[in-house]
Order: structure tokens, then C-alpha cells, then sequence
């Protein structure tokens, strides 16, 4: 009797140990089907790469695609940075660009085809009202030599977006390049290097008061502050104008210069992946946005869908003549060159011509940035201080800039400043041969920029402190910046950058004292402070 209890235990342990087995070959099976399907179901899904503007038609894309069961997301970034995300293997099924002469930039290997204009967008001096009548640019054909005298004269500051980094930026850029250069049949790189041009440019960028590396924060910037004018598109201006009325504030006022008008055309193609089902699916999109119900939805964010620029019958409460728009009138639109010319072009405008850079990077050296922490710190750093290294994203400083350096923990560990921003060995010296310790209070240094800041000259330079912590301060000082900051009473931002566990909310504060705004560079640092880069 025992020896049969004894097999049939061994039995049925026999038995259990096939069935965990089983169960655990099934179970490995399982997720494998699961792995399967979340990868088809992300192989299903129409992967859209756009510039940021259009994140106010996102809504009309998505509702259409919906009552068509097409799956949509859409990533936005910048027009340079989807260019560069494209080359760089990032893979989508379309891209939305600002304007069509940057998928030309595109490595060959990137095969795009059935693209077409969605819409067309103007970009504008915006100007307040109140300003652009003291200026006289009101009732009269306005040039850029208009716009150039009263910059000169001291009666005009603006904001802008980065030409280096924004289609705003660069094709504005483009625009004053080929007017003031007496529009040319064609921009050429003779033309570039025409002095009295470069000087005009350098006289036209004097101007700025601040920049941006987005639109929508150069809208929200603008928004916040005290501001008297900016470059932007057509269509944002309409929109900050609806804004500003709500606010019972000044609206802005558009000038289109009569000697030439930088263009975007807003560019839908096709990226070949060899999909039939992509490309039916694109065709779809594309389709609706082209067609009437699509175009008059454009039409309501404030997008020009008709071309030759005139359009008697458009929608006054959209194109508001009060705020100097003109649809019953002509924009000569600028020439855009060639890319190789465009490439020239940006590179002479991000070392020679635009306003010099005075910044200070605040670099968080507490005992929590020990091993990976300090190695991407430094990396980062290694990178955005080689001229070789950045100017392969048009991100070097120049000989004209001016940069200090200053680490900490709990205390201020050191202050390295360089007069010329192509000469960065000492600093590089220093990030490398600090030790990480300590605590950390991200106040203290944040003060220490603004005051070295604060002895500078504004018009001379664009002024910002970079502020990189890891982690949450354990001092709270936010009061104390606040009175520093409200008695020194310039426009100084702080923009931070977030690494480790930094605690958010106390650089928002901080953001949102000195109209700035904080990058998370918690998963890639390099990437945060070459984005940050594009601010200053």
C-alpha cells in the first residue's frame, strides 16, 4: 500500500512539474503574442512628423481620421530639428514641414513623393498698434528699410524665433537677406559676403530683445512680457490678437514689407517605406485637408488656402483689418535660393550677424550627480563648447560672446568666464576637474548669474542664465530670487534644465518669474542643452 502511495505521489509530482512547465512555456508564449501585437499595432498606427504651428489642426486631422478608422499620432518639433530627426533613421510615415525648401535638406535616403502645399502663411513684423502708428507705418507701403532706420534709430526692439533652429526664424531671415540685398534674381553666395549687406544685418539684429527656439513659446513669451513687437507668422499673430482682445490689451499690428514677404507653403509628403496601406492612408489625409471641408477648417485658425495672395471674400472676424490685414492686396513674395546657398547662409548668420550671447551656465556638481550624472554633464558641455561639435547643428558660439561657467552644491564652487566664445578650453578645464559633492541649493547661483548679468549691457548682448540641477534644493529661496530679480528689473530669463530626480515644480517657479521655461533633459541631457541652446 505504501509503495503504490509513494508512485502515485511521484505521480502526480511528475504531473505537476510537466504542467508548470507547460504553463510556463505558454506564459512565454503569451507574451510573446503580446509583444506581437503591441508591434503591430505600433506598425498600424500613421506616424506624423510636424512643425509645431500646426498643433492648432491637429484636432481637424484627428476627428477626420477617426470617422475613417485610421489610427494618427503626431510628434512636433521644430522645421531644423525634423529635418535633422529624419536624417538621423527617426522613423515616420509623413512629414508636415513649414515650409517645402526644407525637405530638400533631407539625406537622400529619405525618399518623400506626393508632396503638396496646405496652406499659405505669411510672416510678419507684428507690432503694437500704438507703436507701429508712432513709426508711421500705418496707411503707407512699408520697406525694410523702413523697418531698418527705425531699429537704428533706437524706436523699434522685437522678438523672435532662432534662423537657426525655427522656418519663422530662418525664412524671415532669408526674406531681409534678398530685400536689403535689392532683390536679386536669385540670392548667391557672392551676395553673402557682400559687406555693407552683412553690416545692415548686424544693425537689423541689434534689435532684438529676445528669442526663442519655438513659435509657441515665442507667442507665449511674447504674451507674458512687455513686449512692443515680434516676427511671427500671419496666422499666429491672428490668434494672439484674439488673445489680447480677451485680455482687454493692445493687439498687434501686421506689416508686410512691399519689397518682399517671406512665405511658408506648409508641405504634406509622403515618406516612402515601402507600405502600400501608409501610402492609401496618406492619400486620404492629404485628400481631406486639400479638399473644401478640409481648406475651410484651415481657413478658421487663420490660414490663407487660396493663392496669388488676394481674397476679397475672406472672413473679416478671421483677417481683421484692424489688425493690418489686407487680403484684397498682393504680397510679393520673397525668392528662396538654393539649399546649398540656405546652409551659407545660416552659418554666416550664426557667426557673424546675429546680437552676441552673454550667458552663464549654473552646472549642478552635488554628491547625487556622482557616475552617469557628472559623465553626461560633462559630455554635454564637451559638446555645446566645441565649435567643431556644435556647428554641426548651427548651435557655436562666436568670438562676439561671452560665457561664465558657474558649478555648485550647496555653495558656489567657482566662476570661469571667457570673452570669446570660440576660446573654451579653460572652461572645458574646469567642468572636467570639478569633483561632485555636497548638497544642493540651486538659488544661490541663480542669483550669482542675474547680478553678473546685471553689470552687463542688454543692448550690447542677449543675456541668460542655464540653470541644470539634478535634484530638488534643500534650501528654499525663491523669495529671495524674487527681490533680487524684481529689483535688478531686467528682462533676464532663467531657463533650467531637469536631470535626475530635480523637483519640477521648484523650476517652474522659477521659469515662470523670469519668463523662461524648463527642458527636460531627465532621459538625454546632450539633447536638452542643445535645446536650450536655441533660446539665447
Amino acid at each position: 500500500m505504501e509503495k503504490k502511495q509513494k508512485k502515485s505521489m511521484i505521480s502526480i509530482f511528475a504531473i505537476f512539474i510537466i504542467l508548470v512547465c507547460l504553463i510556463e512555456g505558454l506564459g512565454n508564449d503569451v507574451k510573446t503574442i503580446i509583444k506581437d501585437t503591441e508591434k503591430n499595432n505600433s506598425d498600424n498606427t500613421f506616424k506624423i512628423i510636424s512643425s509645431t504651428e500646426n498643433k492648432d489642426i491637429e484636432e481637424i486631422v484627428q476627428n477626420y481620421a477617426k470617422k475613417n478608422n485610421i489610427d494618427v499620432s503626431i510628434d512636433y518639433a521644430g522645421t531644423i530639428e525634423i529635418m535633422s530627426k529624419l536624417n538621423n533613421g527617426e522613423k515616420y510615415d509623413a512629414v508636415w514641414c513649414s515650409n517645402s525648401i526644407w525637405l530638400y535638406m533631407l539625406d537622400s535616403k529619405i525618399k518623400t513623393s506626393n508632396s503638396k502645399s496646405t496652406s499659405i502663411n505669411p510672416v510678419v513684423f507684428g507690432i503694437k498698434k500704438s507703436k507701429a502708428e508712432e513709426l508711421g507705418f500705418i496707411g503707407k507701403d512699408v520697406y525694410m528699410k523702413d523697418i531698418l532706420e527705425a531699429i537704428n534709430q533706437g524706436k523699434l526692439k522685437f522678438n523672435m524665433s532662432s534662423p537657426t533652429q525655427t522656418n519663422t526664424g530662418a525664412t524671415a531671415y532669408l526674406g531681409f537677406l534678398t530685400t536689403l540685398a535689392g532683390n536679386p534674381e536669385i540670392l548667391t553666395e557672392e551676395n553673402l559676403q557682400n559687406e555693407e549687406l552683412k553690416d545692415q544685418l548686424i544693425q537689423l539684429y541689434s534689435g532684438v530683445k529676445r528669442s526663442s527656439g519655438d513659435d509657441e513659446f515665442l507667442q507665449e513669451m511674447f504674451l507674458k512680457g512687455d513686449y512692443e513687437a515680434l516676427i511671427t507668422y500671419e496666422t499666429s499673430l491672428i490668434n494672439m490678437n484674439k488673445q489680447l482682445e480677451q485680455k482687454g490689451e493692445e493687439t498687434l499690428y501686421a506689416i508686410y514689407t512691399k519689397d518682399g514677404v517671406s512665405i511658408s507653403d506648409s508641405p504634406f509628403a509622403y515618406i516612402d517605406n515601402k507600405d502600400d496601406t501608409k501610402l492609401e492612408e496618406f492619400k486620404k489625409i492629404q485628400n481631406y485637408i486639400l479638399s473644401n471641408e478640409g481648406q475651410a477648417e484651415l481657413v478658421k485658425t487663420g490660414r490663407r488656402v487660396w493663392f496669388g495672395g488676394i481674397n476679397e471674400n475672406a472672413d473679416k472676424t478671421v483677417f481683421n483689418p484692424n489688425w493690418g490685414i489686407d487680403t484684397t492686396k498682393y504680397i510679393v513674395p520673397v525668392k528662396y535660393p538654393s539649399t546649398a546657398v540656405i546652409k551659407t547662409a545660416l552659418g554666416i548668420y550664426q557667426t557673424e550677424l546675429r546680437k552676441p550671447i552673454n550667458i552663464v551656465f549654473c552646472l549642478d556638481y552635488s554628491g547625487s550627480m556622482y557616475g552617469s550624472g557628472s559623465k553626461q554633464l560633462i559630455e554635454a558641455m564637451q559638446y555645446i563648447l566645441n565649435e567643431e561639435e556644435a556647428s554641426k547643428d548651427l548651435l557655436q558660439f562666436s568670438n562676439k560672446d561671452k560665457i561664465t561657467i558657474i558649478p555648485f552644491n550647496h555653495e558656489i564652487l567657482g566662476e570661469y568666464t571667457t570673452e570669446d566664445g570660440t576660446k573654451t578650453e579653460e572652461l572645458l578645464n574646469q567642468i572636467t576637474s570639478t569633483d561632485v559633492n555636497g548638497g544642493t541649493d540651486i538659488y544661490i547661483p541663480a542669483i550669482e548669474g542675474l547680478n553678473i548679468l546685471n553689470k552687463e549691457d542688454l543692448e550690447k548682448y542677449n543675456t541668460s542664465v542655464v540653470l541644470m540641477t539634478d535634484g530638488e534644493s534643500n534650501y528654499n529661496r525663491l523669495n529671495q530670487l524674487q527681490s533680487v530679480y524684481k529689483q535688478i528689473n531686467k528682462d533676464i530669463p532663467i531657463f533650467s534644465i531637469m536631470f535626475g530626480d530635480a523637483d519640477e515644480t521648484q523650476l517652474e517657479d522659477i521659469a515662470n518669474l523670469t519668463n523662461a521655461k524648463v527642458f527636460d533633459g531627465r532621459t538625454n541631457l546632450l539633447e536638452a542643452f542643445k535645446q536650450v541652446r536655441g533660446y539665447n
